[in-house]
């Protein structure tokens, strides 16, 4: 529960409830009686932090160890981090009260890399030196894990280790060898070397970076025994895998108020500007029988009556609607609605909206990334325009008459006349709607447009390609805004400068480092967030840094330059990227991994797809 000098300040600040802790399956245990205490710190707002997936795994998994005890710490809303700062409260856990600053492991989940400054004003606020090499002793060690860990280099100075891959198994792996550091009386750097050599665990400082005379980078060289390539870690059989039968039920509403239940890891599509798809093969499912049972339990845990079945691409689990048929046996006497948040236009059948059907009514969304078939080509999406036009008309016909459509602008290769695409696209499923003889009656239709600037990141095929500059983002902007044919069409975009600052982290190197900690001393927080972002704040620090954020965001890179993270092995072979966006330039498409194996190099982890794969083919 919160710091007694906390109640106070709760009647001052918006939703108080992010604040106190207290639960329902929230874990309490004895800080006597446990030998590792692990602060999981999610780098923004209570409510994005408690909907989250990987925490409330990860959160089980630890405190199911009895000698371990892991506990949330969210950051503080900037009305309760100004109230904590009058009053000198520090960053506290949620389930205990205690500073941050007591527990032995300080974990923060990197998602989105405008989240960064984030992370480093939490450890201000906790009152921890942010810099790893101010940290001397084997206490207040700050990891890392998540998808922005593929390349964590604008923020190796201030992290002691970071996990890459599946965190299952490895976090509590790591926890293990430090229990047993701990009691043996061993250095922080006589840990961190022992650690590095377990799989998927990288220490940046173990490793000395040199650089090319263009400030690219020459290489990076591993000391005191450090491997010199860092493999991800995988859990293979996801049926064994740990997963949770209860997690904390927010007393507050979240941004998903409902139960989210894993069905597989991965993804078999390949779209070529889609970074967890390539981080996350190789392509594992669980089966029926375990994704009842997990839905099961998690139901009568909470209380929710929604189940969210969670994936890259839910559509593409094998046994879908067998899958649902099994749910439906308890959860329509049960009251309890299924949703299927990843669909794809090519694998929503009749049968599968039927299903649907018979528990949820809400609008659909629906993700075609471009409006012309070139570009589709292009980033590998595997859609037709009739594809979507079928699609959208089976759900007229069985009466929604509200369709999301996700796209992406400034993509390799992309013209003028593939932005206007979009609208077009746009106006043909507007179109279909009035010509559909079966549509719901006495409704108008509803088709909204959101267009994403495109941001090259590490690990997929486009990870050579230079962003479209800010200019020519907002021209793109422009066209979609104003050339609108319809009432019943909406467009919606995002930021061009946000997404120049998230290209620009996300294949940045170690000298960003330098750019993180002038952010944190101006305090910087909430990025992602309109409210704090300030462009023109972060471009005075750049120039301070005597760096140029373009060099990163905006520069074609060569097939010959060495990244920031080549040296963090994920499973993907880099000349397979390499061929890959080769094709993208000859818009030419790459079937998916149940049509064809593409030899992507995930097969080294002799699990899922990849393996199921070759003994068919035996």
């Amino acid at each position: 529960m919160y710091p007694k000098e906390v109640e106070k300040l709760l009647l001052k600040v918006q939703k108080p409830g992010r604040y106190v802790g207290g639960e329902l399956n929230s874990t309490v245990k004895d800080r006597e009686k446990v030998d590792v205490r692990f602060a999981f710190c999610f780098p923004d707002t209570y409510e994005i932090g408690m909907s989250h997936l990987g925490i409330k795994i990860l959160y089980g998994a630890m405190n199911e160890v009895p000698y371990f005890w892991c506990e949330r710490v969210f950051a503080p809303w900037v009305d309760m981090e100004e109230k904590m700062k009058e009053e000198h409260i520090p960053l506290y856990a949620l389930e205990s009260g205690d500073p941050v600053k007591d527990f032995d492991f300080i974990g923060f989940t990197l998602q989105y890399e405008l989240s960064y400054t984030n992370v480093l004003n939490m450890l201000k606020l906790a009152g921890i030196p942010l810099k790893s090499a101010d940290r001397h002793d084997l206490f207040n060690l700050v990891v890392g894990g998540g998808p922005c860990v593929c390349n964590p280099e604008p923020l190796a100075d201030f992290f002691d280790l970071f996990f890459l891959g599946d965190g299952e198994e490895v976090d509590i792996e790591v926890m293990e060898l430090y229990r047993r550091c701990k009691r043996e009386g061993k250095t922080k750097a006589e840990f961190l070397e022992l650690a590095a050599q377990i799989e998927g665990v990288y220490v940046p400082s173990l490793y000395d970076v040199a650089y090319n005379e263009d400030g690219t980078v020459k290489s990076y060289t591993p000391k005191n025994g450090a491997p010199a390539t860092v493999k991800k870690r995988v859990v293979n059989d996801m049926d064994s895998a740990y997963y949770p039968d209860s997690f904390p039920v927010p007393m507050i509403d979240v941004v998903f108020n409902r139960i989210s239940v894993e069905v597989l890891r991965g993804c078999i599509r390949g779209c070529r500007f889609c970074q967890a798809g390539f981080l996350y093969r190789p392509f594992r499912e669980k089966s029926i029988e375990t994704i009842n049972a997990q839905c099961k339990a998690l139901c009568d845990s909470t209380g929710y009556d929604e189940i969210s079945l969670a994936s890259l691409s839910t559509s593409d689990y094998s046994r879908l609607n067998e899958l649902l048929d099994r749910l439906h046996l308890w959860t329509e006497q049960e009251k309890v609605s299924i949703s299927l948040p990843s669909l794809r236009v090519d694998g929503f059948s009749p049968e599968l909206m039927e299903r649907i059907n018979s528990v949820r009514k809400s609008g659909l969304t629906f993700a075609p990334e471009a409006g012309s078939q070139r570009m589709r080509d292009v980033i590998n999406k595997n859609v037709t325009e009739e594809e979507l036009l079928h699609t959208v008309n089976v759900a007229f016909t069985e009466g929604w008459n509200r369709i999301k459509l996700y796209f992406m602008i400034g993509l390799p290769t992309e013209t003028m006349e593939d932005v206007l695409a979009i609208l077009q696209l746009g106006q043909k499923v507007v179109d279909a709607f009035y010509a559909n003889k079966d549509k719901p009656k006495g409704k108008a239709v509803e088709v909204s447009l959101s267009a994403a600037a495109f941001v090259p990141k590490p690990f997929t095929p486009f990870q050579w390609f230079g962003q479209d500059t800010m200019e020519t983002l907002h021209e793109k902007q422009k066209a979609l805004k104003g050339n609108i044919s319809s009432r019943r069409l909406s467009v919606s975009y995002h930021g061009a400068q946000t997404s120049f600052l998230e290209a620009v982290f996300a294949r940045g190197d170690r000298k960003l480092c330098a750019v993180m900690e002038k952010a944190a001393e101006r305090g910087f927080h909430f990025d992602g967030w309109d409210e704090c972002f300030d462009f023109d704040q972060w471009m005075e620090i750049f120039a301070t840094c005597g760096i140029d954020p373009a060099f990163y965001a905006n520069r074609q890179r060569s097939f010959d330059e060495i990244f920031p993270w080549d040296h963090l092995d994920y499973g993907i072979r880099k000349e397979f990227l390499r061929q890959e966006c080769e094709r993208a330039y000859r818009a030419e498409t790459t079937p998916n991994c149940r049509e064809k194996c593409s030899n992507c190099g995930a097969a080294c982890y002799k699990g899922g797809l990849c393996v199921e794969k070759r003994e068919n083919l035996v």
